[in-house]
């Protein structure tokens, strides 16, 4: 039976564009303020026939108006270099107190991007609201959009209501149970698109032996941020061979480093140049959680670490991080992983990539965390409550659970290193809240 792959062929150069887009600060904004400039430009050339519409409008001269919107332009690019100046300050703590990593939760933030887009948008309306004012001349009659000026007017009064709306979005989106909701929630969109069962191919079918060719990286070295698998299936399926993608999503691949295996068929034609598979395979200068789950891991990580660290010693920040830690890792306990395998239509392999497993994710996301909080009591015991739940999920999975019971045992020999005497006892009693909640 054909099997097709999970995702639709499609040009990954689409989808590294949307990430760059999602990840800018200036796209979102910029389209706001251009989208001000047409209303501005439109309300202008049909004032006239708006006035009749419009109950209130300004009634004042041309020299009002030209101080009206004068006023009104000066007044909006200070609360949005105001806006800008915030924005930063909110980037470098986020960077100094959690991880660099997390900056881009701010970087892909909406309601950041929509403020400042607003409060700039409000500025070039004014500005080219003023350009048509035209006062009284002997060869010119006075000119003045009233429609637009007034509103340039409204529009400032809800310039003041976002510029609130920011001052309280920006204060919020730096605290720390903010970052890590934001990190968790995009993890689980990513897992939720990666997940599933996947296609088991026939054994006899699998490669076997040494590559017949490889294909290497002649490209910028990267990160692999995209794997487009059906692209692979249709190129290797022209080609009459089989590719086996060696890096992980996520991986650094240097200049000519293996970036494909291939296996022919018997009679195959031809051979897939790098530039063609390199049309499948995006390569960026970061990881990015289009399908990198473990870089939600990572950054959920990072955050623990830093928070135990000896400059921020906040062991507390650390059980949050593990909270949603535990939620992912629940999900991948019993949860279907996709094989890596791809078929074509008449059922032949052509495609395989690695893919991380659930042993890679429990230590991904619990080894450091272990090592870094062996002496505090509030993270052993978090983790062994963490621990306890998936053995509890996993009862009916041996081969789940036993990569469990090696983590609880590195566990307990953590207490016994990292703890005094007095304290194991109790870091040995699992609690969901570290200290405070009691045993279950």
């Amino acid at each position: 039976m054909a099997v097709s792959t999970k995702n639709q062929k499609r040009h990954l150069w689409i989808g590294t564009s949307r990430e760059a887009l999602s990840d800018s600060l200036w796209f979102l904004p910029m389209g706001l303020a251009a989208g001000y400039g047409v209303l501005a430009l439109v309300i202008v050339a049909f004032d006239s026939a708006l006035a009749a519409w419009v109950p209130y409008t300004f009634v004042g001269g041309a020299s009002s108006a030209q101080d009206l919107l004068s006023t009104i332009a000066a007044a909006i690019l200070s609360m949005a270099t105001l806006g800008l100046s915030i924005t930063i300050v909110a980037l470098q703590l986020a960077s100094q107190q959690f991880s660099p990593r997390v900056m881009r939760t701010f970087f892909r933030d909406r309601g950041t991007k929509v403020a400042i887009g607003m409060l700039l948008g409000t500025f070039v309306y004014s500005i080219l609201v003023l350009r048509s004012v035209v006062p009284q001349s002997e060869a010119m009659e006075a000119f003045v959009p009233s429609v637009a000026v007034s509103g340039a007017f409204l529009l400032t009064l809800i310039s003041l209501g976002v510029f609130i709306y920011y001052v309280d979005h920006v204060a919020h989106a730096i605290r720390v149970v903010h970052i890590i909701e934001a990190v968790a929630e995009e993890t689980r969109e990513t897992l939720g698109a990666l997940m599933g069962p996947g296609t088991v191919p026939d054994p006899t079918t699998l490669p076997s032996g040494p590559p017949d060719a490889v294909l290497n990286n002649h490209r910028r070295p990267g990160i692999v941020t995209d794997i487009d698998s059906a692209g692979l299936v249709a190129l290797a399926r022209r080609h009459h061979c089989c590719l086996g993608i060696v890096p992980y999503v996520g991986d650094f691949v240097p200049l000519r480093a293996p970036l494909a295996r291939v296996w022919f068929d018997p009679g195959h034609s031809g051979m897939p140049t790098p530039e063609q598979l390199g049309d499948h395979v995006a390569l960026g200068r970061e990881r990015t959680m289009g399908q990198d789950a473990a870089f939600g891991f990572r950054q959920l990580v990072d955050i623990a670490e830093k928070a135990l660290s000896p400059a921020m010693n906040d062991p507390t920040t650390a059980v949050q991080a593990i909270d949603q830690i535990h939620d992912l890792l629940r999900r991948l306990a019993t949860a279907d992983y996709p094989t890596g395998y791809y078929l074509d239509e008449p059922g032949a392999l052509r495609a395989m990539r690695p893919l991380h497993r659930w042993d890679d994710y429990l230590d991904l996301a619990l080894t450091e965390i272990r090592q870094y909080g062996a002496t505090s009591v509030q993270v052993q015991r978090r983790l062994r409550a963490l621990l306890a739940d998936l053995t509890e999920a996993t009862r009916d999975a041996p081969e789940r659970a036993r990569p469990i019971t090696r983590h609880l045992e590195l566990l307990e020999l953590s207490v016994l290193t990292g703890l005094p005497e007095g304290d194991r006892e109790l870091a040995r009693v699992p609690d969901e809240q570290g200290l405070g909640g009691g045993p279950h």
